[in-house]
């Protein structure tokens, strides 16, 4: 179900600290652990790179914890709503472009990724998508120009995550600043 993991579809439930132990997820686990079992795997990976790789698993699992339970939360409040929320509240542009996506992945023979076309769009995407429902989500956040921003600052900071790049002090900062404003959104 798409709402899983938040709920009652309450995205406001899932900024409390105690989220992490309510859900069973570990933000502080020890990748070194995974990282030497692959070690005989992957022998052919430079140290140094794997090293990196470890550095960056936590704020991964960050980003990936976070970008799921927004979206999912979007799902949620949005299927509260009405049942058919991706054809009636979804824009049209937005709805095409999630379905072209999972068409592409589905004909290069992959396994996809999901059944539910939200996990085919974007973190730029679901900005738009929260301020075209604004009547759902105005009753959640306090402004839609914050919520813009704050998503816009995690979309910049997944680059470096998502791609591979080793991510600057500055900002594994920022992105732990950038999750909290995201919860302090929605108090």
């Amino acid at each position: 179900m798409v709402g899983d993991g938040v709920e009652g579809g309450d995205i406001r439930r899932c900024g409390r600290v105690c989220c992490e132990r309510e859900r069973g997820i570990d933000l502080r686990r020890d990748h070194r652990a995974a990282a030497e079992v692959d070690e005989s795997y992957y022998p052919q990976i430079e140290s140094t790179v794997r090293a990196e790789a470890a550095r960056m698993a936590p704020h991964y699992e960050v980003l990936y914890s976070l970008e799921s339970t927004i979206r999912r939360g979007v799902a949620a409040q949005l299927e509260e709503t009405e049942s058919d929320w991706w054809s009636n509240r979804v824009p049209e542009h937005l709805r095409k472009e999630a379905e072209k996506r999972q068409k592409k992945e589905r004909d290069s023979g992959v396994t996809p990724r999901s059944d539910d076309l939200i996990d085919y769009l974007t973190l730029g995407e679901l900005t738009p998508m929260i301020a075209s429902n604004w009547d759902v989500f105005g009753e959640i956040f306090s402004s839609v120009k914050a919520v813009e921003r704050v998503l816009e600052r995690l979309n910049t900071v997944r680059g470096p995550i998502a791609h591979c790049s080793v991510l600057a002090e500055d900002e594994v900062v920022r992105l732990r600043l950038t999750v909290r404003d995201w919860f302090r959104l929605a108090e």
